[in-house]
């Protein structure tokens, strides 16, 4: 008697076993950076949740994209400098302005600047290390979270200043994408309208 193949591979998982899969990944959500608190990743677990972030497509493997963390007090002296780089770049800046600048960065136990490094490359255009860039800051925060973490990803003016890139030590071809803020979520953060996936799918047909 011949024996039946298995054909179980080619239909894939039901949509039960799917969803069951997916579901921490259909959690995630942005926490606002007010939200979040002690505790936050230490030293060694962020370095667990980058080995998992880094796992990015990576045309090349230029590994286009390094970290930087702002903890304690550093997040203080972070914010006051911003502020005074705010005054110098914009002489209008509203008191307002200046006072989100001193108070954003306190909240968030740990801010972890995403770099990504854009310099001319004979063979990988730019906006693809870019993406590669940007997939580690999507896959921090599901790290994050999966660690029982929340956080929020922001970027501001200070994101595109290169005065904030010189004071954080950046050369020429890096650019600030991000700052990704992690802590513990001081409330349960409730769920959004999210947009129908059929809505955005269409196939090409020849």
């Amino acid at each position: 008697m011949t024996p039946k193949a298995d054909t179980s591979y080619q239909q894939g998982p039901s949509l039960d076993a799917l969803d069951a899969a997916l579901a921490h990944l259909d959690r995630r959500r942005s926490v606002p950076f007010m939200r979040l608190q002690e505790p936050g990743p230490d030293r060694a677990v962020l370095l667990r949740l980058l080995a998992s972030a880094t796992r990015v497509p990576d045309h090349g493997a230029r590994v286009p994209f390094r970290f930087i963390s702002l903890r304690g007090d550093a997040r203080r002296v972070f914010g006051e400098r911003l502020a005074a780089r705010h005054r110098q770049a914009d002489a209008e800046a509203s008191e307002g302005a200046i006072a989100k600048d001193l108070d954003r960065y306190l909240h968030a136990p740990l801010i972890v600047v995403l770099v990504a490094e854009l310099g001319p490359d004979p063979k990988i255009p730019g906006q693809e290390r870019l993406l590669s860039a940007g997939c580690t800051g999507f896959a921090l925060l599901q790290a994050a979270q999966a660690a029982g973490f929340g956080g929020c990803w922001l970027t501001g003016w200070a994101a595109y200043d290169r005065g904030v890139a010189a004071m954080l030590g950046l050369a020429d071809h890096e650019h600030i994408i991000g700052f990704i803020h992690l802590g513990t979520p001081s409330q349960e953060i409730g769920e959004r309208r999210r947009p129908d996936p059929a809505a955005l799918l269409s196939e090409w047909v020849p």
